[in-house]
């Protein structure tokens, strides 16, 4: 928007705290390369238009806002004679990003500014303030590699916590395989023996072929089983010890557990005495007890890989390395991984209670980044309940919020006192001791969650019911994601571009 052209007075610019240290010679450069325009109420400049101009407020009022999704958040309104606002960086060059306005200014009254191109602005710093460019210049770079470096380190810290969860959760099933599998070979060897043993007695081939019969069905009835109540399985042991005993089987109190864990009963066992002479029972028992102890192991090993795969595709889905990083993604998916990946620092003292709404729509995005997000806020939850005692319940919860998806991490523990909520949003406040938190977690949880994805992160908190709640839109497109710290962080005083 432009306004009405109005004389520039080399006077009045000297009554500005930015102007009234100039010489002549120097109002009249900014006079002959500036101009004072007269702008009605309504719009100056919007977010994300080229930055052509650097105000300065001569009278009037104005209203500095920033986007955050759909929404246009006030940051300030100020009368204040010589505030300035627009291109106030172009001395930084195409470094800084700053060729586009980072925010939007609008008048609510007829208001006269002082408006100078970027291009004039940018020489007339580097030709009179040669020195405070180039410290100004150190400060916003040191400053933006600082962050980056922090912001790295931040997760590396959690990487390596995960890392340490991670190795942990995989040693378990992998310590079960091999000892299935090496409890396996010494039974597959005791098989092999007692067929031996049974082959070498007088069987006809009907009885052998009644024993291979006996041994199929066992294996499947293996498959089959289900687990008994305690009570129920101390009946069936007891049945199946003295059944053995009855029938001269040696110290049959051993096997019998492994049988009832099969599934198996005394009418079982009736099967085999039927189907052999009282010679070769036991051999015939025990040669069909290995079978049932294979079956089992062999569960075991299954189910101990199988977690392990679970946990390696957690991890490659928690870490997206072999996805596009923005696309379209299942929050639900991203929840779970990350859950898994941090079921070994929830422990067992937390329940963890998943309201899922399944019916939701899966939302454009930075997966990895989410998961960031998502691994942040627990870490945060189970940190609280520790303190409170390490007991509590973990509720994750998802649900469409108008045209929004919301995903709530809900803990019991005490929660966040009224007097540093203001600030939990603040870069490296912490309320973890020396050593034990960075206080960037949720600064950054802010800085994906609003500033790339033009969502909203809010905490409500009560003792024994504190929520932090994601709000993500349902459509973006990629190009409009937006540079870190161009949104207002809620509760907090943030500096505006007028000052």
């Amino acid at each position: 928007m432009s306004g009405r052209p109005m004389p520039c007075d080399r006077a009045e610019l000297s009554t500005l705290f930015l102007f009234e240290k100039l010489d002549q010679e120097q109002l009249e450069r900014l006079c002959g390369e500036g101009r004072v325009e007269l702008f009605e109420p309504g719009p100056v400049y919007t977010e994300g238009e080229p930055a052509t101009c650097f105000f300065v407020l001569l009278n009037g009022t104005v209203v500095l806002s920033r986007r955050v999704g759909t929404d246009d958040v006030e940051i300030s309104r100020t009368s204040q004679r010589g505030v300035y606002a627009g291109a106030f960086q172009a001395y930084l060059g195409d470094r800084a990003r700053a060729s586009q306005y980072n925010g939007s200014m609008r008048v609510t009254e007829p208001s006269r500014f002082f408006v100078l191109p970027a291009e004039s602005f940018a020489a007339i710093m580097r030709d009179w303030f040669p020195m405070a460019v180039h410290l100004l210049e150190g400060l916003f770079f040191g400053t933006k590699n600082t962050q980056q470096v922090i912001n790295q380190r931040e997760r590396l810290l959690a990487l390596g916590s995960l890392s340490a969860g991670l190795t942990h959760e995989l040693n378990n099933p992998a310590a079960a395989a091999v000892s299935a599998t090496s409890a396996l070979r010494e039974r597959v060897a005791g098989m092999r023996h007692k067929l031996g043993l049974i082959a070498a007695g007088r069987y006809e081939p009907e009885t052998l072929l009644t024993l291979v019969g006996i041994q199929e069905r066992t294996a499947e009835q293996v498959a089959k089983a289900t687990p008994l109540s305690p009570l129920e399985a101390s009946d069936r042991e007891d049945a199946l010890a003295d059944w053995l005993d009855d029938h001269g089987i040696q110290d049959g109190w051993q096997v019998a557990p492994t049988f009832v864990q099969a599934g198996l009963s005394t009418d079982w066992l009736d099967q085999i005495a039927a189907a052999v002479d009282t010679r070769t029972l036991e051999s015939a028992i025990r040669w069909l007890g290995y079978t049932v102890e294979t079956e089992l192991l062999m569960n075991e090993i299954e189910d101990s890989t199988t977690r392990v795969s679970t946990l390696v595709d957690a991890a490659r889905q928690y870490s997206q390395l072999d996805r596009a990083p923005y696309r379209i993604a299942d929050v639900h998916e991203l929840l779970d991984s990350t859950l898994l990946m941090l079921s070994g620092k929830i422990g067992r003292r937390i329940t963890v209670v998943k309201e899922y709404d399944r019916t939701l729509p899966a939302v454009p995005a930075y997966p990895a980044e989410l998961n960031q997000v998502w691994t942040n806020l627990i870490d945060n939850a189970v940190s609280a309940m520790d303190d409170a005692g390490g007991e509590g319940t973990l509720t994750v919860r998802t649900a469409l919020d108008r045209d929004q998806v919301l995903v709530e991490f809900r803990d019991t523990g005490p929660g966040v006192p009224p007097e540093i909520r203001d600030r939990i949003f603040e870069p490296f406040f912490t309320t973890k001791p020396v050593g034990q938190g960075t206080g960037l977690g949720l600064d950054i949880s802010w800085r994906i969650v609003v500033n790339k994805h033009h969502g909203s992160l809010e905490v409500h908190s009560s003792p024994g019911d504190t929520r932090f709640q994601v709000r993500l839109p349902l459509t973006a497109e990629e190009s409009e994601v937006i540079e870190p710290d161009s949104a207002a962080r809620p509760n907090s005083e943030t500096a505006a571009e007028a000052t």
